[in-house]
């Protein structure tokens, strides 16, 4: 091989990397996107879920902070109040929520709209709720105090379930079950 020959194979070798390299990027670039997508898409619904955690957070801070509320007389106007703290915390008509306080009044938030509800006279009584999520069941009302058959002590609470719509790009890793994220709390004031 001749010196000129020698000298040539090693730039002929450095232009095909360089197209070797577009190849590659070719390739694995619609891959980086859609891991980007995906992280962004976890991370919108992550965000959502802890927006609706905080909102919860700020109603649950309200029930105790005026627990002597508790009450028949006074329980609709609370529950009204925490159903606006967990509205307004994160900006309005941000959630749909119910408010319950110790298995009485109630209200109800849809699109911005509240509703009140429940039954006065219960909020008086002492209960063992049982249940998480949005699935608390009151049970029969109890002695103030008196040790619940889960193991708790009977007192009045108040309980908040905030929901939201949310529309993942990527369905299918299971995060938001039927386009609704939630977050919801239990809330011991006496």
């Amino acid at each position: 091989m001749t010196g000129v020959a020698a000298r040539a194979l090693p730039q002929r070798s450095r232009r095909d990397a360089r197209g070797a390299a577009a190849v590659e990027f070719a390739l694995i670039a619609p891959i980086l996107c859609l891991l980007l997508a995906g992280a962004v898409d976890f991370g919108g619904a992550l965000y959502t879920n802890l927006r609706l955690d905080t909102a919860v957070a700020a109603g649950a801070n309200y029930a105790q902070v005026n627990a002597a509320n508790v009450s028949s007389a006074n329980g609709a106007a609370l529950a009204a109040n925490i159903a606006n703290v967990v509205e307004t915390s994160e900006g309005a008509v941000y959630a749909n929520g119910v408010v319950v306080v110790n298995n009485g009044p109630s209200v109800t938030v849809s699109g911005g709209s509240a509703s009140p509800g429940g039954t006065p006279g219960n909020a008086d009584a002492c209960y063992c709720p049982t249940g998480a999520g949005q699935s608390f069941a009151w049970g029969g009302a109890a002695v103030c105090g008196a040790v619940c058959p889960s193991g708790g002590i009977a007192g009045k609470f108040v309980t908040i379930t905030v929901t939201r719509t949310y529309n993942p790009v990527f369905a299918s890793y299971g995060l938001v079950a039927n386009h609704t994220i939630s977050a919801s709390a239990a809330v011991e004031t006496q």
